[in-house]
């Protein structure tokens, strides 16, 4: 990681992201732990760079008031993620074990 970048900040706060993590198994729950220990170590330049993560962003969700737009991203193999940046924020919505359900209607 270049100096002058710093670390992805996590932010785990919205209670529906809580809610959907704190529902999986303890196994998968241990591996999103994982995963966002590993996503908070890595700059912003590597985590768009990581073909791991798969960040994309999503045209058939609304993104919240004052959000440009929201992305999905690997969050395990079987666990997705929506989120959006602000700044040096990851600002997690939600966890889907669904990737399908990640996306919105199709």
């Amino acid at each position: 990681m270049p100096r002058n970048e710093k670390n992805i900040q996590l932010d785990l706060n919205n209670p529906i992201f809580q809610e959907s993590w704190f529902d999986l198994e303890s196994a998968e729950a241990e591996r999103v732990r994982a995963a966002f220990e590993k996503i908070h170590k890595l700059s912003w330049t590597d985590f768009y760079k990581s073909k791991g993560f798969k960040w994309e962003k999503i045209d058939s969700i609304p993104a919240p008031p004052g959000i440009d737009f929201v992305y999905s991203f690997r969050v395990t193999i079987s666990v997705r993620g929506l989120a959006f940046r602000e700044g040096n924020f990851l600002r997690v919505l939600l966890i889907q074990p669904d990737h399908d359900a990640t996306y919105g209607k199709k």
